[in-house]
């Protein structure tokens, strides 16, 4: 089952409280992040209008630190605001300023951050679940098409995915539109899906990680408001949140393999082989079928009047 990802949504903006309960197929290829890769975070780490805010500066929102690090492709069939499709970049663990009201309850402490995994960027094919990720969680959400396909009708387990972003930020392309009213004719992201046959599928939850010392929380500085977003879409936030309570959970989970080759077929030379540093053009990642993705509050708290 395919959500529908050409269908722009004409209403008023629909809101959604959490929790939310989801029912998707997820993609997830994790990577590594080095020390020296998160020191100096490459500009498409960040969409270009919260590269342009403090969401990305070290010294309000934390120095990143690398680490264990994620890309997920995530086709949401069933959510309080319909079906869309996301693209979600991780790039490892950050640093971020812990609420005042800790520092003066443990004044002695040295210690004046904590460190978790964090979202930087994310794509999503419609407006409803832009706005109300932003609002409750803090999640950089933007618009963008999405295009699957299937290069082999014999082979349904071989996806093919394009994503065309609303902001039009390719290294070359046209200058930023801050009201992003149409989709860029440059993807921002390709990548082939290949199921690895024979395998026998497993079940999978990542709340098991923390057992294994792995924190699957994420904290989310506040977001900057885009008034000028063609759709009302992009709302910005005054507080922290913190994610601690998010459910990705499947009966069915696959092995796969990701080309994350970037270049245009008959432009060699052109584009890039890779999409990320510490991403190669093919990576072994994970197809959680029938899954379900849950999400609760999150922990809030006001910008720390201490900085980084």
């Amino acid at each position: 089952m395919s959500p529908p990802t050409d269908t722009v949504p004409t209403g008023p903006i629909l809101t959604a409280p959490p929790p939310w309960n989801t029912k998707a197929t997820m993609y997830l290829i994790p990577f590594w992040t080095s020390s020296r890769t998160a020191a100096n975070l490459p500009e498409k780490a960040y969409h270009p209008f919260e590269y342009q805010s403090s969401f990305s500066s070290p010294q309000a929102s934390g120095k990143p630190l690398g680490g264990l690090s994620m890309v997920q492709i995530i086709r949401y069939h069933s959510t309080p605001v319909g079906p869309y499709d996301e693209l979600i970049l991780c790039p490892g663990t950050f640093e971020y300023p812990l609420p005042d009201s800790q520092h003066e309850a443990e004044p002695t402490t040295k210690k004046k951050t904590g460190k978790a995994m964090r979202i930087t960027r994310i794509y999503v094919s419609q407006k409803y679940t832009c706005w109300n990720g932003r609002k409750l969680w803090n999640l950089p959400k933007h618009l963008a098409h999405f295009i699957w396909s299937t290069p082999d009708p014999s082979n349904p387990e071989i996806q093919t995915l394009r994503v065309y972003p609303h902001d039009h930020s390719p290294p070359g392309g046209v200058p930023y539109n801050p009201a992003e009213p149409t989709p860029s004719t440059t993807p921002f992201f390709k990548c082939t899906l290949k199921v690895i046959p024979y395998l026998p599928s497993f079940p999978f939850s990542n709340l098991w990680l923390p057992k294994m010392g792995i924190d699957v929380s994420l904290v989310q500085p506040p977001l900057p408001e885009n008034s000028q977003a063609s759709q009302g879409e992009l709302p910005g936030t005054s507080e922290w949140v913190k994610m601690g309570g998010y459910e990705q959970v499947s009966k069915r989970c696959k092995v796969m393999w990701a080309d994350l080759n970037q270049k245009e077929d008959g432009e060699e030379g052109k584009g890039e082989d890779n999409f990320f540093p510490g991403l190669k053009r093919w990576n072994l990642g994970v197809v959680m079928e029938d899954g379900e993705a849950n999400f609760v509050e999150g922990e809030r708290w006001a910008a720390p009047r201490h900085t980084l």
